[in-house]
């Protein structure tokens, strides 16, 4: 059993009420898709609106954008970090980091190989472990065999087919600082089942 409280973030948000039910059932930080590919897409103006007066961790998700692209959309949003995937990630996460910006690095698990390798990522960037996937970069409700990685030596985040249903148990086997969810919390792509984020965010709070 974990000895801390696990910290929690739901992405994927695309409308108010989802919003104000994952942050009344107490998560830490919440994350908005800007990727143009993303079922959860929203621009770049939803989601300054959307994080707009919100208590917690605000995050800016975003996939194949240049280092100068993902800190405009941190700035233009308010938001609190950034989670750069697939192409010019190392230089985004870097810069954003440079920025004073909080900053989830993506690593990509496939069988025991994880790309990055969270040891090789900076000390300012917390590594989210999660599925790997020929055409998306996340969300893509595929959970991989924990059991089958070396846990990292340092704080990291675990995503990658997270639910009520199994998400104290992945605490309990590889321990991570926090958990991400957003495809197994939704009712439909984009929109949040009330009872399912409510679920995951206790069931990861007391694993």
């Amino acid at each position: 059993m974990n000895r801390w409280k696990t910290w929690v973030k739901v992405c994927g948000l695309t409308r108010e009420q989802d919003v104000a039910i994952a942050v009344e059932s107490g998560a830490d930080a919440v994350g908005f898709v800007i990727a143009p590919a993303s079922v959860r897409r929203v621009t770049v103006e939803q989601a300054a609106e959307l994080m707009d007066g919100v208590s917690a961790t605000r995050f800016v998700v975003t996939a194949d954008a240049e280092a100068e692209d993902v800190l405009a959309a941190a700035e233009a949003t308010g938001a609190d970090g950034v989670q750069p995937h697939g192409r010019h990630s190392a230089a985004a996460a870097e810069a954003a980091a440079e920025r004073g910006l909080i900053v989830l690095r993506p690593v990509e698990v496939s069988g025991d190989r994880l790309r990055p390798e969270p040891k090789l990522i900076p000390a300012d960037q917390v590594p989210i472990l999660d599925t790997a996937h020929a055409r998306l970069h996340g969300g893509t409700g595929e959970s991989f065999d924990w059991s089958a990685i070396e846990r990292p030596q340092r704080r990291f985040v675990l995503a990658g087919g997270l639910g009520a249903d199994n998400v104290a148990v992945a605490v309990a086997e590889i321990e991570p600082w926090g958990v991400d969810a957003a495809s197994r919390l939704e009712s439909g792509p984009g929109i949040k089942d009330p009872a399912k984020v409510a679920a995951f965010i206790r069931e990861a709070k007391r694993a």
